[in-house]
């Protein structure tokens, strides 16, 4: 711990804190209990006799380094998290209808969902895409698809998460250049790209090439941003496809920020600041139903990535050692067995995020075991975090559960977990991080730790030793059968027809010199962002465009594991 940071003397550690609340809070007002009692800000060891209680180096205060409590010392009360709604179905017009209505009720931003084909970078009107159009979210061949997804969404005023990864970097590129056909100016652009590409070799399965050509896009990716789009997040680490597959709380917590490690070591590998491209870096957890756990996995990861990035990394500034997160509620806590009770089991994970001091948080809809959601579904969903926000009080104080003896014991005992999964990691490969990833998608190490857990928990729930109401315990019922959203034929149909009149219309001579210019820059160690961006310009599209990286770069089929 920086000496200047020593927590055993508690009382200085409290000043600081109030110098910094005090400057970020200027609003007078009073927050108080239901009942009308005031409370502070944030709570700690109540006297100075207590300042040599040895966890409190470790738990400190919100806004100082480690951040276990937090990264701004004003907590919500200063800005409370972003409700940031997973949304996507069907075509681009029917998507935005449905952005158009999480805005309207109140959601802070937005988060694209992507149908298969998109997700594999392929385009709707490709034998692979039969019966897939529009299924698990909405489809996207071209940059005119990402105009009318967004038409009259002002793409400067509003962040925006995008989770996808194998085809990230060409999604970007068309997100950009919608926002330039908008008049933003893409500087000001802010928002998320998933581009996590070893949480598919690990969990998710959808890659396109393997590993070395994607971290070379990924790279490209990261100093283009670095360089015009500050603001803009070009990489979200993702646990949560490592979680929905079957890890436990510390695998989650572990192969994630080990993977956001290698990420930083990519950047370095470039030649970039650390304190200039580590901001860009985001995360994404999974927030599950043991709520405790949960709560002690976010706080965890915050100060593991702090004490990692200043010690391991060498980044210097507190932006450079935060650890920013998004949640999502747990999809496989859902069940199709009385639904109903699944707005209750998101309702709790969503309360685990907030009190482990999510940044931005996707509550599940009720039916998302079944289908998409339907409208009134999502709105559910979205009055749960509203209702959280607006009516608990539990923004009022910042880590509320800070001090806890089970909390701190969990998020000690997590930490610990994960600091071994890292040492394992590196030891598989040359003592880095990266190397060590590399290895154990190699040899399937990743997967085998994974359906381990996985096997251990269904073998708990088929011996009845876990219990979830509605499908091994409390089974009478009198819920009626859910209406869901169905994606019509149609959708395809005419996704296919738009895009055949789109190739019939654009300028194939300009298309094909930027399908060969990006071709040429891949066999060289140019930049792929520019070229990406003409073919986009050009109208190429998503298949286009992978199926030329694809040429050059082959594919890759994961061997064959029993």
């Amino acid at each position: 711990m920086d000496p200047e940071h020593t927590t055993g003397e508690i009382e200085p550690g409290r000043s600081r804190w109030q110098a910094r609340y005090d400057a970020a809070f200027k609003r007078a007002r009073e927050f108080r209990t239901l009942s009308g009692l005031e409370v502070e800000p944030v709570y700690g060891p109540p006297s100075p006799d207590l300042a040599d209680d040895p966890r409190f180096e470790r738990i400190g205060w919100p806004g100082e380094f480690p951040f276990t409590r937090g990264l701004h010392a004003t907590g919500y009360r200063g800005r409370p998290w972003t409700i940031r709604q997973f949304a996507g179905f069907g075509n681009a017009r029917q998507t935005n209808e449905r952005y158009k209505m999480i805005l309207g009720a109140g959601g802070g931003g937005l988060s694209v969902a992507f149908d298969m084909p998109t997700l594999m970078g392929r385009d709707s009107d490709e034998p692979l895409a039969l019966g897939e159009v529009g299924h698990c979210g909405v489809a996207i061949d071209s940059a005119l698809d990402m105009d009318l997804l967004f038409d009259g969404i002002p793409l400067g005023d509003v962040t925006t998460s995008m989770t996808i990864s194998g085809p990230a970097v060409p999604i970007f590129c068309m997100y950009v250049v919608a926002a330039e056909r908008q008049g933003v100016p893409v500087g000001k652009l802010n928002g998320t790209l998933q581009t996590d590409i070893f949480k598919e070799y690990i969990a998710q399965k959808e890659w396109l090439f393997a590993p070395e050509p994607h971290l070379r896009l990924i790279g490209d990716l990261m100093e283009f941003c670095a360089a015009e789009i500050p603001a803009y997040k070009p990489l979200s680490v993702s646990g949560y496809h490592i979680r929905e597959a079957g890890s436990t709380a510390a695998q989650e917590l572990a192969f994630t920020l080990a993977d956001g490690f290698g990420y930083v070591e990519l950047g370095l590998s470039r030649g970039l600041d650390v304190d200039v491209f580590a901001p860009g870096l985001s995360f994404f957890f999974d927030a599950h139903i043991d709520f405790f756990e949960e709560i002690a996995k976010f706080r965890a990861a915050r100060r593991i990535w702090a004490r990692w990035m200043r010690d391991v990394y060498g980044a210097r500034t507190e932006k450079a050692q935060w650890l920013r997160f998004h949640t999502q509620t747990a999809g496989v806590s859902l069940t199709a067995q009385q639904p109903d009770n699944n707005i209750v089991r998101t309702a709790i994970e969503a309360l685990a995020a907030v009190l482990g001091g999510t940044n931005s948080l996707h509550t599940n809809a009720l039916d998302e075991v079944l289908a998409l959601p339907s409208q009134k579904a999502a709105e559910i969903a979205l009055r749960t975090q509203q209702v959280i926000m607006e009516e608990t009080e539990v923004v009022n104080v910042v880590d509320p559960l800070g001090g806890s003896w089970y909390v701190e014991a969990l998020t000690d005992r997590l930490e610990a977990e994960a600091e071994a999964i890292f040492t394992k990691i590196r030891e598989m490969g040359t003592g880095d991080m990266t190397s060590g990833i590399l290895r154990g998608i190699e040899d399937g190490w990743f997967m085998s730790e994974i359906a381990e857990s996985a096997f251990d928990y269904q073998r708990k729930l088929e011996k009845g030793d876990k219990r979830i109401v509605g499908v091994n315990c409390h089974t009478a019922t009198v819920e009626e059968p859910l209406e869901i959203l169905r994606i019509s034929h149609e959708v395809e149909l005419e996704q296919r027809r738009v895009l055949a009149e789109r190739r019939a219309v654009r300028d194939q001579k300009a298309v094909d010199a930027a399908l060969a210019a990006l071709a040429s820059a891949s066999r060289t160690e140019t930049n792929m962002i520019p070229p990406m961006l003409d073919a986009v310009r050009a109208e190429a599209t998503l298949g286009e465009i992978c199926d030329v990286l694809r040429t050059e770069w082959g594919t890759y089929t994961e061997p064959a594991r029993f």
